[in-house]
């Protein structure tokens, strides 16, 4: 299969230190970078998009909610037009340290409680990508297997990059398990891996049960928030090398180039 890689990135603020982002920068495809709604700041941001543009990987923009204090994870309800404004204000700020930085705007996807709401409300999931589709549409939506997200995307005529979790579980109706119970997040890399393996060959999600949910997918995240992101993330990437798997930036998955240094 031809795959990508993808971690959510510059999820930093201030002196608060989030993840290990130089490390799996030299190992992911396509860097999810925040901006600045439940992570991230103007300095960090464009420190990332650098470090990015420097190892190869292809920029995307991570849009949340207006969440600091609960990293944008906390459900919120927005009017769609106020929703609408905040996705495309944040897709105009990461797009502008691109083009300070050289780079270019290749991809998005939502972050935390917009993600998972969007996943399964369809009025919300047609605001994101009629947002994006605003913004630029030539840009490709990230979006989770088997989503209202997806078929939102899909539908505004976005070109749609479906993404799986190495490191989260899945319930029977495609979705991720809520962080709040137990199993939701796989704590080890082998753990990790093998449910990456075990997608693959089924062709499909595997959820908790062992359910198989056939869909094709494009793209695989390693939660770059998670204590043992760097250690899955270079495993994960040998693993599906050894097996014959090419990895790629996601514009390269769609047969685009995209800027990266000037």
């Amino acid at each position: 299969m031809q795959l990508n890689l993808n971690a959510d990135l510059g999820e930093s603020f201030g002196a608060w230190k989030m993840g290990e982002d130089d490390a799996l920068l030299g190992i992911v495809d396509s860097a999810n970078i925040a901006c600045g709604f439940h992570a991230g700041d103007p300095l960090v941001m464009r420190r990332t998009v650098r470090a990015a543009l420097a190892a190869g990987t292809s920029l995307g923009a991570h849009p949340a909610f207006p969440d600091l204090q609960g990293f944008g994870r906390r459900v919120m309800h927005m009017a769609p037009d106020e929703l609408e404004a905040a996705i495309i204000y944040q897709l105009g700020a990461l797009t502008a340290m691109a083009t300070a930085e050289g780079g270019q705007l290749s991809h998005v996807k939502p972050h935390g409680a917009l993600n998972n709401m969007a996943c399964e409300d369809a009025a919300m999931a047609a605001t994101v990508a009629r947002a994006v589709k605003a913004f630029d549409a030539g840009l490709i939506l990230l979006a989770p297997v088997l989503s209202e997200l997806a078929r939102a995307g899909e539908q505004a005529g976005l070109a749609v990059a479906l993404e799986v979790f190495a490191d989260r579980a899945y319930t029977e109706r495609a979705t991720l398990v809520p962080r709040r119970e137990a199993g939701a997040v796989l704590h080890e890399s082998s753990d990790c891996i093998a449910h990456v393996q075990g997608m693959i060959e089924a062709g499909g999600v595997v959820t908790v049960s062992g359910k198989v949910l056939k869909t094709p997918f494009h793209s695989i995240c390693v939660h770059g928030d998670n204590a043992h992101a760097v250690d899955t993330a270079r495993q994960l990437r040998s693993s599906l090398e050894a097996g014959g798997h090419t990895l790629l930036p996601l514009p390269a998955l769609f047969g685009r180039t995209v800027r990266t240094r000037s």
